[in-house]
């Protein structure tokens, strides 16, 4: 009972910026690590050629949807969870979190034999030319086979999330990240094995991980119990977890999705334009997860506090957030416009790819001030039971407005169109965005002063 207590003390009574800063960091730091093992991948790949960065760029869509499988079902498990251990229903949410362990890790399996099986036409779709793929193909037979490893590690960290483990699950991310940047050098240029070296360490990076997970499981801490007996597959269970799971893995999806179809815009043009684009993508998306990852925590406030009827501590939690994803996103803009080339030269040192890439980062980089805004009301939208606002909102970034114009855009302006796209598509969807953030302010502001009267 003082867990339940604890919990519905965090949402309910404890100071907002607090409750948010509890709720939000974890899942801000998962998202943040996941986006890190890739960038730094492909920053000491960078140093063995175009070709072999462009390889790292064309994999990294596909890591994304795995990613993705495991968020479905450890993001999903982790909503129900909570509910369940705030009921004290121990039983049903030990249930649940063995059931999403093992249905993710099924299904991721049969996901990675299936890309593995076609890979070469996979490889090819996402924009490897002639001279990528040879590279992509023996950097994503190590990397994803091994990225069934991925799945476990997502399910842990938003399962052990779900019971309040979240210094042990930053602790865990944190390890494997650092040993990857430890094991990176080493396989790709002290062993001599190349993009294929890249590939091991992050696998044993993701070893190391797992490892500290599952000791975490045997030594029986915390409040969920993970067994064998424990799986129970149920209507309840799956209906519970992907309800929630599904519209998060739509949004990795249609992020991986995007990146397929950026490299396949910039594959006419050359290996330099799908290494410099590839690049760009690593970037954005690490300060994206940052925001993306925090307002993950922000969710459950919100809909809690909806759903009690206190609106003006939801409100001003809105405001809150508005303010610290929007002076986040401020400051990483200005830090990626100035120091555009180091950053982008960290990826290669190619004089047309640094070139392309150096520009297209500043230009995505502008419109980033608005993303905090786009996801502060796409992820309150959700929160609140309003699921087709809020999947429009969600979509709208890479994929309701990004799909239309990467096929329109390279057609008319070439690779000029290419790097436009991003930022293109940010500028509708904060148009979108200001629209419906109007119309729920509207109604909180009614609201709160019928508390008043």
């Amino acid at each position: 009972m003082e867990k339940k207590s604890n919990r519905i003390y965090l949402l309910e009574e404890a100071g907002v910026a607090s409750a948010l800063l509890k709720l939000g960091i974890p899942t801000m730091v998962g998202m943040l690590i996941s986006a890190l093992y890739n960038a730094i991948d492909a920053y000491f790949v960078g140093g063995l050629g175009m070709s072999q960065m462009g390889a790292v760029s064309v994999v990294f869509p596909i890591v994304q949807i795995i990613i993705g499988l495991g968020m479905m079902f450890g993001a999903g498990a982790s909503s129900y969870i909570s509910r369940l251990l705030g009921k004290g229903d121990n039983e049903q949410a030990n249930k649940t979190a063995s059931t999403a362990l093992f249905s993710g890790l099924l299904v991721g399996a049969i996901i990675i034999i299936g890309i593995m099986v076609f890979l070469d036409p996979v490889l090819t779709s996402l924009g490897s030319t002639e001279t990528i793929l040879p590279y992509a193909r023996a950097y994503a037979r190590i990397y994803i086979t091994g990225s069934i490893i991925n799945v476990f590690t997502v399910m842990m960290n938003n399962l052990l999330t779900a019971q309040g483990a979240t210094k042990f699950t930053m602790i865990a991310m944190l390890t494997g990240s650092i040993a990857n940047v430890i094991l990176d050098p080493i396989m790709i240029y002290g062993m001599d094995l190349g993009i294929e070296g890249a590939a091991i360490a992050t696998v044993i990076s993701l070893c190391i991980n797992m490892i500290l997970y599952i000791g975490y499981i045997a030594r029986k801490k915390g409040v969920l119990r993970f067994s064998v007996k424990n799986i129970s597959p149920s209507k309840t269970i799956y209906t519970e977890v992907l309800k929630i799971g599904i519209p998060v893995l739509l949004f990795q999806l249609l992020a991986s999705a995007a990146m397929g179809t950026i490299n396949t815009a910039s594959k006419p043009y050359g290996d330099y334009a799908v290494a410099a684009m590839g690049a760009v993508t690593r970037i954005m998306t690490v300060v994206t997860y940052v925001v993306f990852g925090f307002l993950k925590g922000f969710q459950p406030f919100a809909g809690y506090n909806y759903g009690a009827k206190k609106f003006g501590r939801l409100k001003k939690s809105i405001k809150l957030c508005m303010a610290w994803s929007t002076v986040f996103c401020v400051i990483a803009a200005i830090i990626l416009i100035i120091f555009a080339n180091p950053i982008v030269s960290l990826f290669g040192t190619d004089a047309e790819m640094v070139g392309l890439a150096e520009k297209a980062l500043r230009l995505n980089a502008i419109l980033f001030i608005t993303f905090g805004f786009q996801m502060v009301y796409a992820s309150l939208y959700l929160a609140i039971g309003k699921s087709l606002v809020g999947s429009v909102l969600s979509l709208s970034r890479q994929g309701i407005f990004f799909f239309p114009l990467v096929i329109v855009l390279p057609h008319l302006f070439n690779l000029t169109g290419v790097i436009w796209v991003q930022p293109l598509a940010d500028l509708f969807t904060t148009i979108l965005t200001t629209i419906f953030a109007l119309k729920i302010n509207r109604t909180l502001s009614t609201e709160i002063s019928r508390e008043v009267d």
